[in-house]
């Protein structure tokens, strides 16, 4: 079964070329930036900065975008793109369904989805 599956995105140098060269969009609760990686992987990142909350707060909102991003968007995205997820100060006060709903309009938006 060929069964992709999305890396993560670790390394400051590959974060701070998707800031550099990728495409932004945005959302009340969050910012996407996409870069073509060309290559077969798809690449996963995501930042909460100090300023959204402590870090109970931050892993709470990193967690529920790495949920909503394999639940809704993981199987329909495009091979071979960077993206990284930042979370916006107004996200510590979102719920789940409110984050879920900013990852599938800025997939949506960034036209990186398989087309159905």
């Amino acid at each position: 079964m060929d069964f992709k599956k999305t890396k993560g995105l670790k390394k400051d140098s590959d974060f701070r070329k998707v800031y550099k060269h990728g495409k932004s969009f945005a959302t009340k609760y969050l910012v996407m930036y996409v870069l073509d990686n060309k290559s077969d992987d798809t690449k996963l990142g995501i930042s909460v900065s100090k300023k959204v909350g402590k870090a109970i707060v931050r892993n709470k909102i990193r967690r529920r975008i790495r949920e909503s991003y394999r639940l809704n968007v993981d199987e329909n995205v495009k091979s071979g793109y960077d993206i990284v997820f930042i979370a916006r100060i107004a996200s510590n006060q979102a719920e789940y369904k409110d984050i879920e709903k900013s990852v599938k309009y800025l997939v949506r938006k960034a036209n990186i989805r398989l087309s159905e």
